[in-house]
């Protein structure tokens, strides 16, 4: 992948044109098995069951969501995958870590596993995604113009980059599957981003065939969220479950990953940025929990979401305002790309402060207790 030169050989439905199937078969098989998997589940008693603090669903709600999820995505890549001639081996890469991490999420929805057993599935995701390719050059971007470095050195400060971001964004997306429909429809304003991003890529070239495996990966997972939303939109039918949100943090990022293929940091810069909700909610979680002195992998109501819905707002309200934000940062990642890398470096402190500020405003950087005093309903 290289940086855009100035003019396009290309038009965005030129692009588009072989791929319009991609979306149409994974959206279709992801409808189709979801009904299947949630009866399945139900039969089996692999549910998740309500309780009165983290899962207010009112009785026990099917898990096996991911698989659904996971098995239209596949779908949707598989006629890529039987093309290696068309397309390189980073899309099989992706498959078969997607497949490995969405099995350790169905394991701990079924059986409740440690979090270092699943930190240690995730990393193990990272190594096939390294092992085809995705992410060994992650170094590249991190250097001054002009320099060069051995193969090997890149290679070695890329791989525990990538390992890491691998994992964060897989946990990142974890904890946003909090409310009906939230995970899913912003993984899916994500993937329609990545889409893009990919495609404006494309229109510049028309022989890297990295490329296409982002479209054929960004489309496929659009195609396979949008199936699987219908079934999980409030009051939700059917969950997907670790299974299916540490799958969404995978795709997303091997998508950044990909895209930190370039020669210069701005396709990366926009990605992470398009990324931006599950990094804020994952980001003010923590910072609550670190001011609780509580557990870091515990579980407590320290989301974004958790916070708008304790202040009166609807889990329909509360999600329709995660897709809004989610929409906003896409379109600062994808505005991203049309800049000057160094500009696009003061778009980051920008959006951030302007984020902390708004956070700060609001309240939902401050502890309970502090919150409600502020209400006036503490002491």
């Amino acid at each position: 992948m290289t940086d855009v030169p100035a003019h396009a050989i290309r038009t965005f439905p030129e692009v588009l044109r072989p791929y319009g199937w991609v979306l149409v078969f994974s959206f279709l098989v992801t409808s189709a098995i979801t009904p299947v998997v949630r009866s399945l589940a139900m039969r089996l008693k692999i549910v998740d069951k309500p309780d009165s603090f983290l899962k207010p669903h009112g009785r026990p709600i099917a898990y096996l969501g991911g698989v659904a999820i996971y098995l239209g995505w596949l779908a949707g890549m598989l006629p890529s995958l039987l093309s290696p001639q068309q397309y390189p081996s980073q899309g099989l890469g992706l498959v078969l870590a997607g497949g490995l991490i969405m099995l350790v999420g169905l394991v701990d929805d079924i059986w409740k596993i440690k979090p270092w057993q699943k930190l240690l599935g995730q990393a193990a995701a990272g190594v096939i995604l390294l092992a085809f390719g995705i992410g060994l050059t992650f170094w590249h971007i991190l250097l001054p113009l002009g320099v060069q470095w051995p193969d090997w050195l890149v290679m070695v400060l890329s791989a525990p980059m990538a390992i890491f971001i691998l994992i964060a964004a897989s946990n990142a997306t974890n904890l946003l599957d909090g409310l009906d429909g939230l995970c899913s429809g912003v993984t899916g304003t994500i993937a329609v981003c990545f889409a893009i991003l990919s495609t404006h890529l494309a229109t510049y070239s028309t022989g890297d065939s990295i490329v296409g495996v982002q479209i054929v990966a960004s489309l496929a997972m659009l195609g396979a969220v949008c199936g699987f939303l219908p079934y999980n939109t409030n009051p939700a039918t059917i969950f997907m479950g670790d299974a299916g949100s540490m799958l969404l943090g995978l795709y997303a990022a091997g998508m950044m990953l990909l895209f930190a293929n370039g020669i210069t940091g701005r396709w990366l810069l926009g990605a992470i940025m398009i990324f931006g909700l599950p990094i804020l909610d994952t980001s003010l979680a923590l910072l609550r929990r670190l001011r609780l002195h509580r557990p870091i992998f515990g579980g407590d109501r320290s989301h974004l979401y958790d916070q708008l819905v304790d202040r009166g707002y609807s889990v329909r309200q509360t999600v329709i305002i995660c897709y809004a934000l989610s929409v906003f940062y896409g379109l600062v990642g994808l505005a991203i790309i049309f800049i000057r890398i160094r500009y696009a470096l003061l778009i980051y402190p920008i959006v951030a402060a302007i984020t902390l500020y708004l956070c700060h405003h609001w309240g939902f950087l401050k502890l309970p207790a502090e919150s409600e005093k502020e209400r006036g309903t503490g002491g």
